[in-house]
């Protein structure tokens, strides 16, 4: 977050996460250039786990026909309404995938609902897709490989997709599948991944890690300050 004159804040607990998983050992913990999140595609069979340099489109809308927020009564007169009705539904949602697949994505995640009808026109199309997911998370990834969150598929155009991931991929990490959006060419945002035997001992290593972090950032606070103390006494030298 740009503060102005010339200052900078960043909250590493927004664009920083550390995910632990249990199994392992602590030597195969590491730094992500990326994220990674507890969620698999939504048909696995279909669709692709594995992706290099993935074109990634964001999306804070369900993609489903959309269901009146309150109580709505529809009167059928006749058989073939039903047909005319189902027939509507089919269309509406045949019309956001086309409108997402005319910007050929490889992988499209969405905060909400991704309905079966929409997950048939995507897997048709090659396209991976994962739904439901958390919207911190959805913002990581688009700190992650340069995409942005949009509210409408027909709102979305060429400079919303994501083009700076390396790699998307699906790993099953003991009895959980893991999503990895990795190997980013300019992360803004990245995971730390633990390993270890236990959770008691994988909360204790983050206990540590956020201490260290503390300590990280006032050095280099304190770092800064004798810097432009040394300009200022450089100044009154001369």
């Amino acid at each position: 977050m740009d503060l102005g004159q010339g200052l900078r804040e960043v909250d590493i607990k927004k664009y920083i996460k550390v995910e632990k998983v249990p199994g392992g050992q602590l030597e195969d913990s590491k730094v992500l250039k990326g994220v990674m999140f507890n969620k698999d595609v939504v048909a696995p069979g279909k669709m692709k786990r594995k992706i290099v340099n993935p074109r990634v489109i964001l999306l804070d809308c369900p993609v489903e026909y959309k269901k009146g927020e309150n109580q709505t009564n529809a009167e059928l007169v006749r058989e073939e309404d039903w047909e005319v009705l189902l027939k509507m539904e089919e269309e509406y949602i045949e019309n956001m995938c086309a409108q997402i697949l005319k910007l050929k994505p490889d992988l499209v995640i969405t905060e909400k609902g991704l309905s079966d009808l929409a997950c048939h026109y995507l897997s048709k199309a090659g396209v991976s897709a994962i739904r439901r997911l958390r919207k911190t998370d959805n913002n990581r990834i688009a700190k992650a490989c340069g995409a942005t969150v949009v509210n409408r598929p027909d709102e979305l155009q060429e400079s919303d997709v994501g083009t700076g991931a390396g790699l998307f991929e699906v790993k099953k990490i003991g009895d959980e599948f893991f999503a990895f959006i990795v190997d980013c060419k300019d992360p803004k945002a990245c995971t730390v991944l633990l390993r270890g035997a236990s959770k008691d001992l994988l909360n204790e290593v983050e206990r540590n890690l956020q201490v260290f972090n503390g300590l990280t950032f006032k050095f280099l606070f304190l770092c800064t300050c004798v810097f432009f103390f040394l300009i200022y006494l450089s100044h009154l030298m001369l």
